[in-house]
């Protein structure tokens, strides 16, 4: 008689299994545990032992990373998730939900950027004190110090992006 899957003994992965199967380093595994992005159990031998379900875990964390989104973003995400299944498709859609507000964000910034520095390359203006396109009649002065601009991208008017100091020069 053939056993079922649902009689199949559950066996857990060991670290360089993870390690193997997901791409991701032994160390940055042991990273992931100690920020709460995975966890582990421990063998009769006290050596980490993974549920299968890591694998999927592990597949988003790495794709959220890729799109620039904080580890402490992806990390209060996941903690809303069963740590004992599958990430499901449904998972996926909250998890994409949540962070697609902060995506959009950041591509309108970063294209304002690039079309930015795409002017500023042209007109020839080493000054950064003086800067039309980074720092316009020197208002920053009025504002504080630090990356303003890029801080606060999206509140200014023009949509400025600063990408240095206003003080350098």
């Amino acid at each position: 008689m053939e056993e079922s899957k649902a009689d199949l003994p559950r066996r857990e992965l060991s670290v360089g299994e993870v390690a193997a199967r997901s791409g991701v380093a032994v160390s940055t595994l042991h990273f992931y545990e100690t920020k709460g992005l995975i966890k582990s159990m421990r063998s009769r031998g006290n050596q980490r032992r993974y549920p299968r379900s890591v694998l999927r875990r592990i597949a988003v964390i790495k794709i959220a990373q890729r799109t620039g989104i904080p580890l402490g973003d992806i990390q209060k995400t996941l903690a809303s998730l069963p740590d004992d299944r599958q990430l499901l498709a449904s998972d996926w859609e909250r998890l994409s939900e949540n962070w697609k507000a902060d995506l959009n964000d950041r591509i309108a910034k970063l294209t304002a950027l690039r079309d930015q520095l795409t002017s500023c390359i042209g007109c020839g203006c080493l000054s950064m004190r003086d800067c039309p396109l980074r720092n316009p009649d020197d208002a920053l002065s009025e504002k504080g110090t630090g990356a303003y601009l890029i801080e606060h991208a999206g509140e200014d008017k023009d949509g400025i992006i600063q990408t240095g100091r206003p003080d350098a020069s």
